[in-house]
């Protein structure tokens, strides 16, 4: 097994070696723990938001940038793909820990939660644990974290906390869109999985999804990162499984089942007060997806990407 810990320390240490080139701020905290900042104070962009899909996928992927035609308006686009998709996609970049040191609180994502198995049952289903010595996580914040963070983190992922590195990343920076378009392809394996596709039988994921300008109003940007997954996104999977089950499971996966489809998610989210349980769980799914079952070739297409939506999320 690759151990997604391991494989990112590399790209963290990386960004701190390069930290000038990437643009990105850097602080050891008492413990010895060290925080990357990628967009809260520090600059950042596309090449740091690069670096921390990456990172968020446990190096266990790759991401890279190039540009893609919305109806007439050429955005950026991240392309994603992965050789590991269960492991790098829900043991590493899937979010589901939230950090809570007395006085402080983020959501995050990334290797880490291998070693603290955080959410344990997603664990479970994908079997597998990481061991490493090294920490590396992902904070979706706005504030610095405090080093009783690190501790936090440390003592649940049974690592010392000088060994620990915390990556900062804010939707209202560039480097943030670019991880959030980044996780296009967790994105729709997370679909399979709700459908009931076991994520072990993926054997390979790739994906591609535009990177909406920044906004600093959080909904919006919110709004927009969403858009550019489920009016934006396309992916493709190769799957140990027979055709009449993908056929089934392709069907029901895209975006365009939402009852709420054709509305920005901004519109979709100011409409339940941000209130995410209240939102149609479709919504939260790829433009486009295509299965290819491993065992016979046979590949099943279904979605499709909405230029018109993109364009009206940008205004």
């Amino acid at each position: 097994m690759v151990s997604v810990n391991k494989l990112a320390q590399v790209l963290a240490e990386e960004l701190i070696r390069r930290k000038d080139y990437y643009r990105v701020g850097v602080e050891k905290l008492p413990s010895g723990a060290k925080v990357i900042d990628t967009g809260l104070e520090a600059h950042g962009g596309y090449e740091a938001g690069l670096m921390v899909t990456r990172i968020a996928m446990g190096g266990a992927g790759t991401a890279r940038l190039q540009y893609a035609d919305y109806g007439g308006v050429k955005l950026p686009a991240v392309v994603v793909s992965t050789d590991y998709p269960a492991i790098a996609l829900f043991g590493a970049q899937l979010a589901g820990w939230k950090i809570k040191p007395e006085g402080y609180s983020a959501d995050s994502s990334g290797p880490a939660r291998a070693l603290s198995l955080k959410p344990k049952e997603v664990f479970q289903k994908i079997e597998y644990k990481d061991e490493a010595d090294v920490a590396v996580i992902l904070l979706e914040t706005e504030e610095k974290p405090p080093d009783a963070a690190a501790h936090y983190i440390a003592e649940r992922c049974g690592v010392k906390p000088e060994n620990v590195y915390m990556v900062l990343t804010s939707t209202r920076s560039v480097a943030g869109m670019v991880q959030i378009s980044g996780r296009i392809v967790e994105t729709g394996l997370f679909r399979l999985d709700v459908l009931g596709l076991d994520p072990k039988k993926v054997l390979y994921g790739a994906g591609i999804a535009p990177v909406m300008p920044v906004h600093n109003d959080p909904g919006k940007a919110m709004g927009r990162a969403e858009d550019a997954l489920t009016y934006g996104g396309v992916t493709s999977y190769v799957v140990d499984e027979a055709e009449d089950v993908l056929k089934k499971i392709a069907e029901k996966a895209p975006s365009t089942n939402c009852k709420d489809y054709g509305k920005t998610s901004y519109e979709i989210y100011k409409a339940v007060d941000f209130d995410f349980t209240r939102i149609d769980p479709a919504l939260f799914a790829p433009a486009a997806i295509s299965l290819t079952s491993a065992r016979t070739g046979a590949t099943f297409t279904y979605g499709e990407v909405n230029d018109e939506i993109i364009r009206q999320s940008m205004k």
